[in-house]
C-alpha cells in the first residue's frame, strides 16, 4: 500500500536547529511518522525531546554549537549511541545578519557561513558514512531557502549560504547515490519564525511580502511536516538532486 512507503518506523534520524520552529516541527514529524529523533541544537532541545517521547519514539537531545565543525563527530557518536544507526539527516540549523553590502562585517559573514554551509557539509559526510557502513542507504534533507533562487537584499552571507545549499545539494546526490542515499532539499517560503521577527514587526515590509503570496498569508512551521516525512521515507526513492519550494506560491508570482 502506498501510504506504507510514507512510514518511517524502525528509522533513526537527526534534526539540527531542533529547539524550535521549523526544526522542532520537522522533528515532530518525523516521529508522527515513525522515527526515533536525535534533536540537535544549541538552544534548550527539552520541549522537542518530551513532544517525540510522547509520541511513543526514542529522542536524545544532544546541545551541539554548529559554529564550529568540532561538533559533528560528537553528534554523531551521542546518536548511535542513543539510537544504533543513523538513517536520516535533517540539516536545518541556520542563522541569519542582515546589514547592507557596504556595512556589512567578515564576522557576520563568516558565522553565518560556518553554520549554514560548512557544518552542513561536514555533518552530512559524518552521517554518510554511518550510512554507507549501515549499507540500508539513507536520506539526507537540507534547509534551503527562497533565496537559494533569488538574491534578496541586506542578507549578502546568508543568500551566498542557501545558493550553496542548493548546490551541494545536487553534488550529495550525485556522489551518494550509487550508495542507496538520497540528497535533497527542502526551500520554505516567508515562514513565522524567530528569522523572520523583524520582516514580520516591519508593517510596510510584511505588508509587500504578504501582498506577494498567493496563499494570502505567512507559512507556519507545520507547513515543512509532510515534505519533510516524504524525503525521508521509501516513497522518494527515485527524488535525488532536487529543491522543493514550499512557499505558498512565492516562486510562482
Amino acid at each position: 500500500m502506498i501510504l506504507d512507503k510514507f512510514k518511517l518506523d524502525g528509522k533513526a534520524a537527526i534534526v539540527t536547529g531542533a529547539a524550535r520552529g521549523l526544526g522542532r516541527a520537522m522533528a515532530e514529524g518525523l516521529a508522527q511518522a515513525g522515527a526515533d529523533v536525535a534533536a540537535v541544537d544549541i538552544l534548550d532541545t527539552s520541549d522537542t525531546v518530551a513532544a517525540i517521547q510522547k509520541l511513543g519514539r526514542k529522542a536524545a537531545g544532544i546541545k551541539a554549537d554548529l559554529g564550529s565543525i568540532d561538533c559533528v563527530e560528537p553528534i554523531i557518536r551521542s546518536t548511535l549511541d542513543a539510537m544504533g544507526r543513523i538513517d536520516i539527516l535533517v540539516n536545518n540549523a541556520g542563522i541569519i545578519r542582515r546589514a547592507p553590502i557596504t556595512d556589512f562585517t567578515e564576522k557576520d559573514w563568516d558565522d553565518v557561513i560556518n553554520i549554514n554551509q560548512k557544518a552542513l557539509f561536514f555533518l552530512t559526510q559524518a552521517a554518510a558514512r554511518q550510512m554507507i557502513k549501515q549499507g540500508e542507504g539513507g536520506k539526507i534533507i537540507n534547509t534551503a531557502s527562497m533565496l537559494s533562487f533569488q538574491g534578496g537584499i541586506l542578507v549578502p552571507s546568508y543568500t551566498a549560504s542557501k545558493s550553496a545549499v542548493m548546490g551541494l545539494t545536487r553534488l550529495m546526490a550525485n556522489e551518494l547515490a550509487p550508495k542507496g542515499i538520497q540528497a535533497n532539499a527542502i526551500a520554505p517560503g516567508y515562514m513565522a519564525t524567530e528569522n523572520t521577527r523583524p520582516l514580520r514587526e516591519d508593517e510596510a515590509r510584511n505588508k509587500a511580502i504578504l501582498g506577494r503570496i498567493p496563499a494570502g498569508r505567512w507559512g507556519e512551521p507545520e507547513d515543512l511536516q509532510g515534505i519533510c516525512v516524504f524525503l525521508a521515507s521509501s516513497a522518494s526513492d527515485y527524488m535525488n538532486g532536487y529543491t522543493v519550494a514550499v512557499d505558498g506560491g512565492w516562486l510562482a508570482r
